[in-house]
């Protein structure tokens, strides 16, 4: 007998193949036949006609890291078919620690870097663990999703070398003492090594990271640890992430993997029709490497990420060129500032330079739409388009947005539009999926909660192959979700749909697939926000055999497994191990 038996379906396997009419049988985990199964050889049915029946997705690139402990369905990533993440990365895991300084030291870096809410930390997570293997054991049985959780070197030099880890390079002797502790983590099931030498990463004084301390030699020495473990892989994210690699960046890039002897992986391929020389340049990188015989794969998403802004706190705006200066100012400073036509000119001649990079995606001002207002002078707003409000106005868009931020003591709440939602930029997107160093992904799931939303991109995108741009099939969409990133990171019998793979499975209604309106929602530690979006269509989906998510919703059950490297792994080879 059969444990399940999902009946009916179409079964789209992971492979890019057409999908076919065919039954999935499930038995202690597993898939046990695919075809046509009497059903009365099953204890359990889910009819699935008109459905589709595919693998479970797999997240590259989340940091659900502390949402585990309050959160171990790791929403809402697990109700748009997530079944499996890889979290850990940009350097940013929360183990090892040797103390509680190690803790406060990386819940505010995580606070300042990830956005994410500090009361959850505080309230959500007790940090009693020393070891990345005692945390990987809190998590072992208590999560509704498989998890594979990356080492990161912001943790690894912080326990070694304390309040210098941010002021100095190591010594010989703290690097070895680095080697040692991701030697043990990765000895425990760590899937790699992760770290970041971004601009962007500054932890809760306002400091570098410390992996952004780091000398090239000690990030070499951690990456050619990995060598060692088999199964393990490397995460990064560099300046030339958001606006093209220079030729330094892409000899480490190499280093890397070369000393490790394993593919890299990297955060985020955006692609802008307004700067196509960005992208070409970071797609160049990786053959770069790859000629080098290393293998570097660039991540990036299929959809435009829904975010908010706010001028009250923290947010990307701050990243346009001169704008820090401003916008960290004392509120009502601040506020004086942003009212000066001086400031206010300089502040639109900054963020439309090509210093601004990837963050010029933020700034058609026009294209905002005002989300929440706090004023009796902004009555009305909500919903409205800045371009709309500034043409009834006669002022420039940009003005325009200042003057309602102002009118709310900063408060207002705005959805951005991005600039890049062109045919030009789709097309160029259309063409990246198909590179071969190109994986779908990057969602950052678990970090920026009251800023950006990217769990949902497997729904948004399927519908979108549908019933929208149709820029690729939704067998080749499922394929990019699926099978190549189960191939990248070696996990075993994990991707597709196949005889004696787990039963990672996701049951969909092409009809209704879809991800719902983002909303904020306060249900975090402490009432803390996020943002939210559910999903549509979603009807079942199975991690290792067990039904988790059922009509769109968590169901109690935890039957995620933690992917260890060595075990839930295989070495997946770099050219020039092949």
């Amino acid at each position: 007998m059969f444990d399940l038996i999902i009946k009916g379906g179409t079964v789209i396997d992971g492979s890019g193949s057409p999908g076919v009419k065919a039954d999935v049988a499930v038995t202690e985990g597993k898939i046990s036949e695919i075809g046509i199964i009497d059903p009365n050889q099953a204890e359990a049915i889910v009819d699935a006609e008109n459905m589709i029946v595919c693998p479970g997705f797999i997240d590259p690139h989340t940091h659900y890291d502390a949402q585990l402990f309050w959160d171990p369905h790791a929403t809402p990533s697990s109700l748009h078919g997530i079944t499996s993440v890889v979290m850990g990365n940009c350097g940013f895991s929360i183990a090892p620690i040797s103390d509680t300084s190690d803790a406060d030291y990386l819940g505010a870096m995580l606070v300042q870097v990830e956005g994410m809410s500090a009361d959850a930390l505080r309230i959500g997570v007790d940090w009693n663990w020393s070891s990345f293997e005692d945390y990987l054991k809190r998590l072992d049985g208590n999560v509704g999703v498989n998890v594979a959780a990356m080492v990161g070197h912001c943790a690894l030099r912080r326990t070694v070398m304390k309040d210098d880890a941010v002021k100095r390079e190591a010594t010989e002797n703290e690097i070895e003492e680095m080697q040692k502790l991701l030697g043990e983590a990765l000895e425990a099931g760590g899937l790699g090594f992760s770290t970041s030498r971004s601009f962007t990463h500054t932890d809760g004084d306002g400091l570098p990271v410390p992996s952004r301390i780091a000398s090239v030699e000690e990030v070499l020495a951690l990456a050619e640890v990995c060598e060692k473990y088999p199964g393990t892989t490397l995460e990064w994210v560099a300046d030339g992430c958001m606006n093209g690699f220079s030729d330094e960046e892409v000899e480490l890039m190499a280093e890397m993997s070369l000393r490790a002897k394993r593919p890299l992986n990297w955060n985020v391929l955006t692609v802008d029709s307004a700067r196509p020389d960005d992208y070409k340049n970071q797609i160049n990188a990786c053959e770069r490497v790859a000629e080098k015989g290393g293998r570097a794969m660039a991540l990036t998403m299929p959809i435009l990420v829904g975010m908010t802004m706010h001028f009250h706190s923290y947010c990307a705006l701050y990243k346009l060129p001169g704008w820090d200066e401003i916008m960290t100012l004392p509120h009502e400073d601040k506020k004086e500032k942003l009212a000066d036509p001086a400031v206010r000119k300089l502040l639109e001649e900054n963020a439309a330079s090509p210093e601004a990079g990837v963050f010029s995606r933020l700034t058609g001002w026009g294209k905002y739409r005002i989300g929440e207002t706090f004023s009796k002078e902004n009555q009305g707003l909500d919903g409205r388009l800045v371009s709309d409000i500034a043409r009834e106005r006669g002022t420039r868009d940009f003005y325009t947005l200042l003057d309602i931020v102002l009118a709310d003591d900063l408060k207002t709440v705005l959805w951005p539009g991005p600039t890049d939602d062109d045919p030009a930029s789709w097309l160029m997107r259309q063409t990246v999926w198909e590179h071969e160093e190109v994986m779908i992904g990057g969602s950052d799931a678990g970090a920026h909660l009251d800023r950006m939303a990217g769990a949902s991109y497997p729904t948004e995108w399927i519908r979108d192959c549908l019933s929208g741009r149709k820029l690729t099939s939704v067998e080749k969409a499922i394929e990019h979700m699926t099978d190549v990133p189960a191939r990248f990171f070696g996990l075993v019998n994990r991707g597709r749909i196949e005889k004696d793979f787990h039963a990672d499975l996701v049951v969909f209604d092409p009809e209704r697939i879809d991800a719902q309106e983002l909303k904020i929602l306060n249900d975090l530690p402490g009432d803390s926000p996020r943002l939210y979006a559910g999903s549509e269509g979603i009807e079942k989906v199975f991690v290792n055999g067990v039904l988790t998510v059922d009509s769109g919703k968590p169901t109690e059950v935890l039957s995620g497994v933690i992917l260890r490297s060595g075990s839930h792994t295989v070495t997946n080879k770099i050219p020039a191990d092949a």
